[in-house]
């Protein structure tokens, strides 16, 4: 087979992974995913432990981590604007990089979400117990009813999960706008006063912006860093919508100052409020802060909260690793079954197959219910680090190939490049090596690299064969085509 034959296969591909979509998702939705994918757990319920290892200099890791998340979430909108699809970084891999980048960063990005996806099943079933209804209720008999749930949801059409998102997102915002309100009162009204330092005081009366020094603090950006995971949502969605140049721009450009309202703001304004000693890891910050000022019922309002990000992070990932199993399935890469595509079109199989992952958690929260969440979590970091490098990496390509002039660049584009791509590679690497001083979970984490690549190599080689065969057919269908 010629080159010409191969690139005539690979565009043909290329069209053939986006068919059968509806265009279900409206302008609303899609804004309210990229809302929704910068907050979440990593918040709402992460931020506690990590101010009270980091104290307020957390707040500057948020603004840097997420200065990168930004970078990519832009690297990623440029190659939406330059062409739409619901393979997101995995079509662009297979695009600039070849079947093989499509392939490892098809499944790693699987391993983010099939992992992550236990964890916060498991979480959902944790937060339950807050409220004495469930008490008699074993932990898995609620891991199962929420995994049936999001289940039902990404079955259904696909306007059923943009809605469902939509709502999650907004009750995320209003806790967090509802939060800074009354916590910037609380600061005027105790600065006014005087009656109990707070502000920069409470800072530097309680160690400072470093109380435990620079080392401890950097050790914290790793976490930070996967608070940010699911910021790459809004490319997958926009596969999904009618108007995805015009609507993507907008909610990528956005990520930026809720980077900075909701994560930076919130933090430092936790910081100012209250010493970073009174926060915990067992305990939301924010909850810790409205039960502080005496607010009847806050414990369980934000619960609640925190329980419908966690759901909504569950229905998010089995919604994008359907898309992503998808395009990989029309490639050859993945089982043929998770192609399938139900009436109501959406892939059915695709979200079956990560489904049945998440039966594991199940298991888990049934034999070690203590032990569930911590068993699975780490798994998911190496995930959302190759899943960014790899969108770094196809932007890249995509650069180069406009470069020869085999690519028109498109008009909105990503700021720096190429200089800002090489920089986040840097970065992710430097976190990537600070896992390794996380306790021994962190050392696992690091280590696991290794029995992934012999999975990964192993699993390519056995694919490998399929992919080429497809390719051909793809190819030999497109001669035909043109030949009528």
């Amino acid at each position: 087979m010629s080159s010409e034959d191969i690139e005539s296969g690979s565009d043909a591909l290329l069209v053939a992974e986006d068919e059968a979509y509806s265009k279900g998702l409206k302008a609303r939705h899609i804004q309210m995913i990229a809302v929704g994918g910068a907050i979440g757990t990593g918040l709402f319920l992460g931020a506690g432990s990590r101010l009270n290892i980091a104290g307020p200099f957390l707040a500057v890791l948020y603004a840097i981590a997420g200065f990168f998340a930004f970078i990519v979430v832009r690297a990623l909108g440029e190659l939406v604007i330059y062409r739409p699809t619901s393979g997101s970084f995995v079509s662009y891999a297979r695009e600039f990089m070849g079947e093989k980048g499509a392939y490892v960063s098809g499944w790693m990005y699987f391993l983010v979400w099939a992992t992550g996806g236990i964890a916060d099943i498991t979480a959902v079933a944790i937060y339950t117990q807050y409220w004495s209804i469930f008490e008699g209720v074993p932990q898995w008999v609620v891991a199962l009813i929420a995994m049936l749930f999001v289940l039902a949801i990404n079955l259904s059409a696909v306007k059923y999960f943009g809605e469902t998102e939509y709502w999650a997102a907004m009750i995320k915002v209003a806790a967090i706008v509802i939060f800074l309100a009354i916590g910037t009162f609380t600061l005027a009204k105790r600065d006014i006063s005087g009656r109990e330092f707070s502000g920069i005081q409470m800072i530097s009366e309680n160690g400072g912006i470093l109380p435990h020094g620079l080392i401890a603090a950097i050790i914290v950006l790793p976490g930070v860093v996967f608070a940010y995971a699911a910021l790459e949502m809004v490319s997958i969605a926009a596969g999904e919508t009618k108007h995805p140049r015009r609507i993507v721009p907008k909610a990528t450009n956005a990520v930026i100052w809720r980077i900075a309202i909701f994560y930076v703001g919130s933090v430092t304004l936790l910081a100012l409020l209250l010493p970073w000693s009174a926060y915990s890891a067992g305990e939301s910050p924010f909850v810790t802060f409205l039960s502080s000022i005496g607010i009847p019922g806050a414990g369980g309002i934000m619960n609640f909260v925190v329980l419908a990000a966690a759901l909504s992070s569950v229905n998010s990932g089995l919604y994008a690793t359907g898309r992503i199993l998808r395009s990989m399935s029309v490639a050859g890469s993945a089982p043929a079954f998770t192609g399938v595509m139900n009436k109501r079109q959406v892939p059915a199989g695709a979200i079956l197959l990560t489904v049945s992952c998440y039966l594991l958690g199940i298991v888990l929260n049934y034999l070690v219910p203590a032990e569930a969440f911590n068993i699975i979590l780490n798994f998911s970091a190496l995930g959302i680090l190759a899943t960014w490098a790899f969108v770094i990496l196809a932007h890249l390509g995509y650069l180069r190939s406009v470069k020869r002039g085999h690519t028109q660049r498109a008009s909105f584009q990503l700021p720096w490049s190429p200089l800002s791509n090489y920089v986040t590679l840097v970065f992710l690497l430097c976190v990537y090596g600070l896992l390794w001083f996380d306790g021994t979970a962190g050392k696992a984490t690091v280590l696991a690299v290794i029995p992934l690549g012999l999975l990964l190599w192993g699993g390519w080689y056995l694919v490998r064969g399929k992919v080429a065969r497809t390719a051909a057919e793809y190819a030999e269908d497109d001669s035909v085509t043109e030949g009528k």
